[in-house]
């Protein structure tokens, strides 16, 4: 290997490096869990040149369609797959990444979803997103034409999955944990409304659920507000003098 060629090398390397270090700080710095994968579309994006990025991120035993570059309102956070279904799924149970140059939809493993533009796409990459060994999502990429990924492309999107995996998962479960907070507060609500109903109407535990859950439905507000609002009546009445 002569100089110049060596020089060729330390740059990319250089860059390389550069790039991993602004994805890790950056993306160290975003808590919500879609203004992470949002951060993450970004880099990918901006790493491999490409026509579409999908993000899934692993919920149970599905995978969920959770961030997208190009807008598909409809299905993101909607769209989903199992573990197995698809190339996407195929990666995700093997955990290994999968690159096709040409013809995406005659490899024997794609499947379509949702008819999706991108599914007419012709070159797709999809790589696992792993955390502590553990799958935490799939990052895909796709081209409109004909595309090889270089080794280079596979690796550093590979990386930006290591990088990302521990933050994706501690976003999703932050998200997990403020839905059970909102259940939990939201039940403490609900509870202190029936009791009302049931000292004020002579109502049963039952019946006072099920009229607040018909009020629901018919003022089509959530259980809460209509027991925030039971609860505001009960106050309102005993400030009275």
């Amino acid at each position: 290997m002569d100089h110049v060629e060596v020089r060729r090398v330390e740059v990319a390397d250089k860059s390389d490096i550069d790039f991993l270090h602004e994805i890790s700080s950056r993306i160290a710095a975003a808590d919500p869990l879609h203004e992470v994968l949002t951060r993450v579309v970004q880099f990918v994006s901006s790493v491999v040149r490409c026509d579409s990025c999908f993000i899934y991120v692993l919920d149970e035993d599905e995978l969920v369609l959770s961030a997208s570059k190009n807008p598909h309102p409809e299905i993101v956070d909607r769209l989903k797959l199992r573990v197995g279904q698809g190339i996407t799924g195929w990666v995700a149970e093997h955990r290994q990444p999968v690159a096709v140059g040409r013809q995406a939809s005659a490899d024997p493993r794609f499947r379509v979803f949702n008819e999706l533009p991108e599914d007419r796409y012709e070159a797709f990459l999809s790589v696992p997103v792993l955390s502590r060994g553990k799958l935490v999502g799939v990052i895909n990429v796709q081209h409109r034409e004909p595309h090889t990924h270089s080794r280079r492309e596979i690796q550093l999107i590979s990386m930006i999955g290591f990088f990302v995996g521990a933050e994706i998962e501690m976003a999703r479960l932050e998200v997990a944990n403020s839905a059970l907070s909102e259940q939990l507060e939201e039940r403490k609500v609900v509870d202190r409304a029936k009791g009302i109903l049931q000292r004020d109407l002579g109502l049963t535990e039952e019946d006072a659920y099920l009229t607040i859950q018909r009020q629901s439905r018919q003022r089509r507000k959530s259980k809460r507000e209509i027991a925030e609002a039971i609860i505001i009546g009960d106050e309102v009445r005993r400030a009275r003098p």
